[in-house]
């Protein structure tokens, strides 16, 4: 099955999208995806290949492709995987995919997964496996750790995102100030007193872009507010 999962996805190539997607995501010498590459194959006719899956095949062979497609490809399945599984095969996904970060390296393959498996599995669980991934020193490893909290948020559970945002802090990493921005916009549809709050406490010491997101749906005299520096 994985070969015919393969085989579906090659027939959906485009002439011409790959170059745009190296573009797009980075992959040039020095830049966040370096050495990524790309066959050219837009995310629906992906995600339209996902759905053929049968449940039996090994998906780790797509997962570990040096194509960022069929790595995508299978991400997709494995959440497909963990929506429609028992405990058991939740579980065995979830270790799965921790054992794969090496392969989930670029923000679209972790976007797409962290917080509809880890996150999902982590919801009753304590979250340890969160902070050993904040901890790493891999930009995508920490990514996921902080996107993986959107599961939690959607449950009304704001802490772990306000605790990762706040050990994100001093990250150097544009894309964690996205991830982290992104996250606390998101607890902040859920708590915006919260959020407000959490922003008068961090707002002098938030990297630019982590507070530019968090307040990207603020009204203007608020977005004005917190991007003063007195």
């Amino acid at each position: 099955m994985t070969q015919s999962l393969r085989h579906e996805l090659h027939r959906r190539i485009l002439p011409g999208h790959a170059a745009l997607a190296a573009q797009f995501f980075k992959s040039g010498a020095g830049e966040y995806g370096e050495g990524d590459r790309f066959l050219g194959i837009r995310v629906p006719d992906i995600r339209a290949v996902s759905k053929l899956d049968d449940g039996k095949s090994d998906i780790r062979e797509l997962l570990h492709s040096p194509w960022h497609e069929e790595r995508f490809l299978a991400l997709l399945v494995l959440v497909r995987r963990f929506e429609r599984g028992n405990a058991a095969v939740q579980k065995t996904v979830f270790d799965f995919y921790l054992s794969s970060t090496p392969w989930i390296n670029n923000w679209d393959l972790v976007d797409v997964s962290a917080y509809k498996i880890v996150g999902s599995h982590l919801l009753d669980r304590p979250r340890t496996p969160l902070w050993k991934l904040a901890a790493s020193k891999i930009l995508w490893e920490q990514r996921i750790a902080i996107v993986s909290t959107f599961a939690f948020i959607r449950q009304g559970d704001l802490a772990e995102t306000f605790a990762l945002s706040v050990h994100f802090l001093d990250s150097p990493q544009d894309l964690i100030h996205k991830a982290c921005g992104w996250m606390l916009r998101e607890a902040g549809k859920r708590d915006s007193r919260q959020l407000v709050d959490f922003l008068d406490t961090h707002r002098l010491s938030m990297p630019r872009t982590m507070l530019r997101y968090a307040i990207e749906k603020f009204p203007e005299h608020l977005r004005k507010h917190f991007l003063s520096r007195q």
